[in-house]
């Protein structure tokens, strides 16, 4: 029997209702909800997610901000344009695009994001939160995976999820978020990555896999457990072609899996504008 298809456009088709609800909730007491995106360079993926970010705004009627900066911008520009968000009240949260041109300090501009405004919930200071399970922005990819396994009743609390990759923006802080006593959480999670030894036979005793790894076809069928559910997150490029770290064939094992395209991508995003229109409520 081949695997239920999480499909990750019909999800966040759902989230953005509701987002799009609570935007005019706010709009109705003469509050706007705006998302701010800061751009570095000319980096083709980077400019077509970014542009897939305002048309979301649009849909759900939010405002958008976008400021972009050449590739050969200082880190005093782009440091000043961070600061101009953290005092804009138009902007209630806000991103800097990844990766940066080389040169900059990454870890500098990050920091210097009010965590206020941390649309993806990356700032030490909300990763404490989450470390804590404490209120704050979720992360946006691991909090889009957990919605999109809650939205097809995949089994999570308390069983035995494998993630794939330790990085910063989807395997750690998913990890925390999964093994969290939280609703569709609750794991018993394992984290691993690409040099750990008998990496096939630890994925293959779990009922969750995340692959993270940013390696394409790193997941084969005789990896997983029958009836598995699989997520593929991590995704790598040939020329323009985008590859999933989970081969096609595993859909023939998994119970659930996600498709190459438009499973945890579309997701990522409905999390961003969650993130965003909590924060215009926590500002109100």
């Amino acid at each position: 029997m081949a695997a239920i298809l999480l499909d990750g456009e019909a999800v966040a088709a759902r989230v953005r209702a509701e987002v799009a609800d609570r935007v005019a909730r706010l709009a109705h007491e003469g509050i706007t909800v705006g998302l701010g995106t800061v751009l570095v360079g000319e980096d083709g993926p980077s400019e077509r997610y970014v542009a897939m970010k305002h048309a979301d705004c649009a849909e759900v009627g939010m405002i958008s901000v976008g400021e972009q900066l050449p590739s050969t911008a200082t880190q005093a520009e782009v440091e000043e344009v961070v600061r101009r968000f953290n005092a804009d009240q138009a902007v209630n949260a806000y991103l800097v695009q990844l990766p940066l041109p080389e040169g900059l300090d990454e870890e500098r501009i990050l920091l210097a994001v009010d965590p206020a405004k941390d649309v993806d919930g990356l700032h030490p200071t909300n990763l404490g939160r989450l470390v804590m399970s404490a209120p704050g922005p979720l992360p946006c990819t691991p909090a889009g995976i957990v919605e999109l396994l809650a939205a097809y009743d995949v089994p999570v609390e308390g069983r035995h999820v494998v993630i794939i990759g330790r990085g910063l923006t989807i395997g750690r802080p998913l990890s925390l978020l999964l093994a969290s006593k939280r609703p569709g959480c609750n794991a018993a999670v394992t984290v691993v990555h690409t040099g750990v030894d008998e990496l096939a036979a630890i994925v293959r005793t779990a009922d969750v896999v995340v692959a993270a790894a940013g390696r394409a076809g790193l997941v084969t069928p005789d990896m997983i457990k029958p009836g598995a559910a699989v997520v593929g997150a991590g995704t790598s490029w040939a020329g323009k072609k985008l590859l999933s770290d989970v081969q096609e064939d595993v859909g023939e094992v998994a119970g659930w899996i996600t498709p190459r395209l438009g499973g945890v991508g579309p997701m990522t995003r409905a999390m961003l504008l969650r993130n965003t229109v909590r924060a215009a409520e926590r500002a109100a």
